[in-house]
């Protein structure tokens, strides 16, 4: 940087802390996805289990601002979008003065990329107005969200990267060869590593910035490949160093984010239920006692679906209210005595003894009738040829509790043994039923169809619990159940016991990836706001974040800018593709150093924002305008790459005048729509104004007040003076304001 620049970054970081920091705490309730973010940052402040498709890093920085604010969590619920804080005395302010302030590190991080880009200062200066003023970037930074330390992890990413080419392009030995192993060298090629680690720790997006640098990582090593003079041992050190610090870097930064996360959360919470039991049982409060081993008729266990995240049989005192009109049978989360059942013996006569007449107890083989009794509720386990009440098709048939207190019950009752082999774990196993290590189906022994379950949810009448139904051709896994605990009065407190192995902590980062993604996939249902990825460049349209007291929280990036951006990706297409046919022509434009200087530097750029971009239309989840941020940032620092290259020629003081130009018709835009980012007052008026601007934008002007209403003091002083006839309806803006 030329001497003098620190001026222009502290002033950019104080213009920035105003735009950023200007009215934080308003509105002064939950809004969108603080939610949710929120939500999760009062579990970990409990040490509570909880599942999010998004790995850790910016939530425990957000919970780390609160624990340093004494947010002890529990005392705020922040299920209810509009709910306030005030009453609770939540640290909402500090909370999202961390994402703001990562918001507003980005302005002086994208104005030193553009430097490190050895591009002019001027240029600098306006593409980090640009990103000042971007009123989508400020309003996702002002509140309890992911995307503002997403976003700050990607520049940071980048800047290391172009400090590190820089550096590699440079670097001299002490002989005065090219000598690239020095300490600035490992230090930049070290810090682009680590903000990748936390890039990707952030959200899955930032594996799209892990590709930009890795394709030019390829590149790099592509052309020193290609370079005869460099040996093949230099050269595999080249590669080696790039391994160890682009890849086993941010691996290891990133697994490190989830032993954080594992310690801090380590007791049972609410997403248990995603987790497979072995995962469950490592949290405090989900652990178990040993269980007998053996399952013997007479015991008394509980039994969980193997597919579905493990619910438990069970039933309660409600009814279906329709087909039989019989008692629910369902799958639940929790742990319930209404998931107890007594194992039973059938008799070829269809009669079902007493239980206490089997003595001494003997086990359960491969192909044993039971009968499963529920005995909170005096019913058992019964299926018919009955359609069930929301999965009504005809291969499925209705599982219900049937029977009263003294019933035998009957041949509906009597369901077949089928050991999976292949599923169960040690050679008893296999052969009859074992606690945990047997998986096995139940069989309707009249109409063959098998004990199933599935994600489908019952209705309220249900209470929302999963569905059980007797399938007649059952996918494998779903017809799968186990048993979880094993009690019988009649075996000696001595004989074999079980519990779940204890998995490691690499099994349990593992399985939670897994389940990350798996439910990432299955966010397919569709939400008011969102948008997919063709609409983005064009800014059609926003996401509603909140609406309250004729006020609204919209999300919506500002046109200027986000039309210059767009402008610069396609014009960057257009050159870039006419200096190809050139090319092809025999046209020399490549041997021009001036046009091989912004061909590099926007290539980079472009690719940064193809690739942050492109990915989105493989996706078939939910998707919203936020998503586009990242490749939005690449894309204003293309618009300041091509203003460099459009005003090379340019006097300085003529360039500063065409950047205030630029930049003033960006504040203009920014100022037009701030109220739908500060939560301010607007007119109906001024709010339709702005509308014309994008014709999509679907921010409803009616939730604001016909006109800004007068403080009380005018509204008295107009009342008592017959002369003056001015009202709010019909005065201008500045008469009314208060």
């Amino acid at each position: 940087m030329q001497h003098g620049e620190s001026r222009i970054l502290l002033g950019l970081t104080l213009v920035g802390a105003v735009v950023r920091y200007w009215k934080i705490g308003r509105p002064s309730s939950v809004v969108f996805d603080e939610v949710h973010f929120g939500g999760f940052v009062s579990l970990s402040r409990q040490s509570r289990f909880f599942m999010d498709v998004h790995p850790p890093l910016a939530k425990l920085l957000i919970t780390l601002v609160a624990w340093a604010s004494g947010f002890q969590g529990g005392q705020f619920d922040f299920k209810d979008i509009g709910r306030e804080y005030g009453p609770d005395h939540v640290p909402y302010i500090a909370m999202r003065l961390l994402p703001a302030t990562l918001g507003l590190a980005l302005i002086p991080m994208s104005y030193l990329t553009l430097r490190a880009l050895q591009l002019r200062p001027a240029t600098a200066l306006l593409g980090a107005l640009f990103v000042t003023f971007e009123n989508g970037l400020i309003t996702q930074s002002r509140l309890i969200l992911l995307d503002s330390p997403l976003i700050f992890f990607t520049a940071l990413s980048v800047f290391f990267w172009v400090g590190f080419s820089n550096e590699n392009d440079v670097a001299r030995d002490r002989a005065g060869r090219v000598g690239p192993f020095s300490r600035r060298w490992w230090a930049w090629l070290t810090l682009t590593g680590l903000a990748l680690g936390a890039v990707v720790s952030c959200k899955w997006v930032g594996l799209f910035t892990i590709a930009t640098v890795g394709v030019f990582t390829l590149v790099q090593l592509w052309l020193l490949l290609g370079d005869l003079r460099v040996p093949v041992p230099l050269l595999a050190r080249h590669f080696a160093a790039r391994a160890a610090c682009l890849i086993a870097v941010p691996v290891v930064f990133y697994v490190s984010m989830f032993a954080i996360h594992f310690a801090i959360l380590s007791n049972s919470g609410e997403g248990d239920g995603f987790m497979s039991s072995e995962f469950q049982h490592t949290l405090r409060g989900h652990g178990m006692e040993d269980t007998f081993a053996d399952v013997m008729i007479g015991s008394r266990l509980s039994i969980r679906h193997v597919h579905t995240q493990g619910g438990y049989l069970h039933s309660h005192p409600a009814t279906y209210p329709g087909g039989s009109k019989q008692q629910q049978i369902t799958l639940y989360p929790h742990r319930d005595d209404n998931n107890i059942w007594l194992v039973l013996n059938s008799t070829a006569d269809g009669s079902i003894p007493d239980p206490e007449t089997h003595a001494p107890p003997h086990p359960i083989p491969d192909r044993t009738t039971i009968v499963l009794h529920h005995p909170s509720t005096h019913k058992k386990l019964h299926s018919h040829d009955i359609r069930p009440q929301v999965t009504e098709v005809d291969y499925q048939n209705e599982v219900s509790a049937y029977g009263f207190e003294g019933f035998e019950g009957d041949a509906n009752d009597f369901w077949v043994v089928e050991i999976d082999q292949a599923e169960s774990e040690g050679r008893v196993a296999k052969k009859q039923l074992e606690t945990l290590r047997t998986k096995f189906r139940l069989r309707h022994a009249l109409t063959g169809c098998y004990l199933f379950s599935h994600k489908v949810k019952l209705p309220d009448w249900g209470f929302e619990q999963q569905e059980v139904t007797c399938n007649k051709n059952p996918s494998r896994e779903n017809a799968l159940w186990y048993i979880e605990t094993n009690t019988h009065a009649m075996l000696p407190p001595d004989a074999k016991k079980v519990n779940y192995r204890r998995p490691s902590f690499l099994q349990k980062f593992a399985e939670l990836q897994a389940v990350m993604w798996q439910t990432n996939q299955g966010l397919t249902d569709r939400h008011a706001y969102d948008s997919r990825p063709h609409s983005w460049p064009l800014l059609l349209r926003g996401i509603n974040f909140w609406v309250k007291d004729h006020r609204q929280v919209y999300l919506i990036g500002n046109p200027f800018v986000w039309a210059l951006s767009t402008l610069a990706v396609l014009s960057y297409a257009g050159v870039r593709g006419l200096l190809i046919l050139r090319a092809q022509r025999g046209y020399k434009d490549f041997a021009h150093s001036q046009v091989v200087f912004y061909d590099r530097v926007a290539t980079f750029l472009f690719c940064g924002w193809f690739l942050h971009y492109a990915p989105f239309f493989l996706m078939g989840r939910q998707l919203f305008l936020h998503h586009y941020f990242p490749a939005l940032y690449f894309a204003l620092l293309l618009t300041a790459t091509a203003f460099d290259l459009a005003t090379a020629r340019l006097r300085p003081r003529v360039r500063l005048v065409v950047v205030g130009a630029l930049v003033a018709a960006a504040v203009v835009a920014w100022w037009a729509l701030s109220p739908l980012a500060y939560a301010g007052e607007w007119t109906r008026a001024k709010c339709d104004r702005a509308k014309t601007w994008g014709k999509n934008w679907d921010f409803s002007c009616a939730d604001f007040h016909p006109s800004v209403r007068p403080s009380p003091s005018l509204s008295l002083s107009l009342s008592l003076s017959p002369s003056l006839s001015l009202s709010c309806e019909s005065a201008t803006d500045l008469d009314c304001l208060p």
